[in-house]
């Protein structure tokens, strides 16, 4: 007997009763019957090996491997839908509308207001604002689905143009009545047997602080982790430990969070840039958005204490770089 292959219907069912709570709820969005939604789940289970969801009587919850799962099927949904949108792009007949990306603290700040003064200029484009984590922004750019995207860079560029803005250095983040908040700049020998709130295993930042530790010869202490500057500043605010993040996030967050914040030894740049998707042809409108994106960056990050700047400026195309 042949094996039963994955189908969109499959995949369709799974996103549905992730999204619904329940196969009764999903059935009804899909407008067929539960049994069946039970049917294709169970199928779904079987071709993949897993137990996508943990079952107690009539109550359904995802397991970790269906949660896993979910993340994958999210990421190979945004090539389908970058073809959705370049469909309703052709039917407009290039009707002018620009999708613009960034990670959520960008998103909700200094996107925004770069959008905000585009729109000033340009107000019969339509421009629609997506935030995600850094790896999906990536996969926006690189496949084409959004047209620009404002990012932090903690290591290599990736499959993308890439203008480059401001490089700055991350900073120490501590609780405020820390015993190391009297030194004027901290290193990794002053972390020895400190509890740590870490980023994300494998994340870029991650990568870069371990292997700084490592040549220092300190092993550190993590007590927690967490992806959001955020909620690492919250952590940190709590008590849980010190940090290393980028300076933007532990000046914003130091205005309403209890936190020290000190200069890090050796230095850990942060790149912040434009990404463009990597075969694209950038047109007069998407120059114009780079340099209202590109204005707006150099403006908000200079407003960030000296401390957190280094010294030696260069200027480049139509902005400055800082040279970490």
């Amino acid at each position: 007997m042949a094996q039963r292959r994955m189908t969109f219907r499959h995949i369709e069912a799974f996103r549905a009763v992730m999204a619904a709570g329940s196969m009764t709820a999903a059935a009804r969005q899909l407008h067929t019957s539960q049994p069946q939604v039970s049917r294709l789940i169970a199928q779904l289970e079987a071709m993949t090996g897993l137990p996508l969801f943990d079952r107690s009587g009539s109550r359904l919850s995802p397991s970790l491997d269906g949660t896993r799962f979910h993340a994958e099927v999210d990421r190979a949904f945004i090539g389908l839908t970058s073809l959705e949108a370049a469909a309703a792009r052709i039917r407009a007949f290039g009707a002018e509308r620009l999708r613009a990306a960034a990670m959520p603290r960008l998103a909700g700040g200094l996107l925004a207001r770069a959008v905000a003064r585009f729109k000033a200029e340009h107000p019969d484009v339509t421009v629609a604002i997506h935030s995600g984590d850094d790896e999906t922004v990536n996969g926006w750019i690189s496949s084409g689905f959004c047209d620009a995207a404002l990012t932090m860079l903690y290591g290599d560029a990736p499959d993308s143009r890439l203008e480059h803005v401001l490089t700055m250095d991350c900073v120490a983040i501590l609780p405020r009545d820390h015993p190391l908040g009297a030194r004027p700049r901290l290193g990794p020998e002053d972390f020895r047997g400190i509890p740590f709130v870490a980023s994300p295993l494998a994340s870029a930042l991650r990568s870069r602080v371990d292997a700084v530790f490592q040549t220092a010869g300190v092993e550190m202490t993590i007590t927690a982790e967490a992806g959001l500057g955020a909620a690492i500043c919250t952590l940190v605010s709590a008590g849980l430990g010190v940090s290393l993040i980028n300076p933007l996030a532990a000046y914003e967050e130091a205005k309403v969070s209890p936190i020290l914040i000190r200069p890090f030894t050796p230095a850990l740049p942060v790149r912040f840039a434009l990404l463009f998707p990597p075969d694209h042809t950038r047109s007069r409108l998407m120059r114009a958005f780079g340099a209202c994106a590109r204005a707006i960056l150099l403006e908000e990050l200079a407003h960030l204490p000296d401390a957190a700047l280094p010294a030696v400026p260069e200027a480049i195309g139509n902005g400055t770089r800082i040279l970490g």
